[in-house]
């Protein structure tokens, strides 16, 4: 049963991959700023209604909704469970994303391995940026809202010897990013992006080295240290708030300096 608070204006977020690490805790933030927060996952329902509770703690409605971003038809359902359930759409947090292990050359690279790492980072996010934009643009009636993208300070580097297909991923988010920006600025929409450095999260353990943010982060961050994913949270909440009400295609590096 959703629970509902006292919120007297409802500003609704959607966090894709909102179960765990940088979308776990932008969907608390974002609750912690008096959000309603639906929090999608693909998998780990409990992981999800953690999530949830944590939101609620917060005093704000939350929910969770399954759904594979790289499937149209489960981005579609969920979008319509939003507009059943929550209300119209505010902002959109695309956080969904993978890493496939283990590291590997470009050479080395099977289609089982792009299809999956392109259909759930790229397409994924287009396909959700695509039912947000249109929800909240003044062309259909919306009353505006804000995209975020969760890129990877990877776009820059690209990821040799170890993941360039992800870092590819992540560039054609930073374009994607700067592109819509230009689309919909005057439909009300404001879309920029963060690319987070080596953060604190399960990212890297998926991606067969746990020890990866720890190990770099003394050795190629100028601050020395990793980062936490609070840290790209709150960033990630400035974008979605009014006061980043002139802000639009930036990319954010939230990377410690790197």
């Amino acid at each position: 049963m959703l629970f509902r608070s006292n919120l007297s204006q409802v500003n609704i977020a959607l966090v894709t991959g909102g179960s765990r690490g940088i979308g776990a805790a932008s969907a608390v933030r974002l609750a912690k700023d008096g959000w309603t927060v639906a929090v999608n996952f693909r998998a780990n329902a409990i992981a999800a209604d953690v999530v949830v509770a944590q939101c609620r703690d917060q005093g704000a409605d939350a929910l969770a909704i399954a759904a594979d971003v790289a499937v149209e038809e489960q981005v579609q359902s969920m979008f319509r469970v939003i507009d059943h359930e929550l209300g119209p759409l505010s902002a959109l947090v695309n956080n969904a994303g993978v890493v496939v292990a283990p590291p590997s050359r470009v050479a080395d690279l099977s289609f089982e391995r792009l299809q999956r790492i392109f259909s759930i980072n790229v397409i994924g996010s287009f396909l959700c940026a695509r039912e947000a934009v249109n929800r909240m643009s003044f062309r259909n009636g919306g009353s505006g809202g804000s995209v975020v993208n969760v890129s990877s300070i990877a776009s820059r580097f690209g990821g040799p010897h170890e993941y360039v297909d992800y870092a590819a991923t992540k560039g054609a988010i930073d374009t994607m990013t700067l592109g819509l920006s230009k689309e919909v600025a005057e439909e009300g929409i404001r879309v920029n992006a963060v690319r987070p450095g080596l953060i604190h999260t399960d990212f890297h353990a998926s991606g067969g080295d746990p020890d990866r943010a720890d190990r770099m982060g003394t050795t190629v961050v100028p601050m020395k240290r990793a980062g936490e994913p609070l840290e790209v949270a709150n960033t990630i909440a400035w974008l979605c708030s009014p006061e980043a009400s002139y802000v639009t295609g930036a990319l954010i590096d939230v990377s410690g300096g790197r």
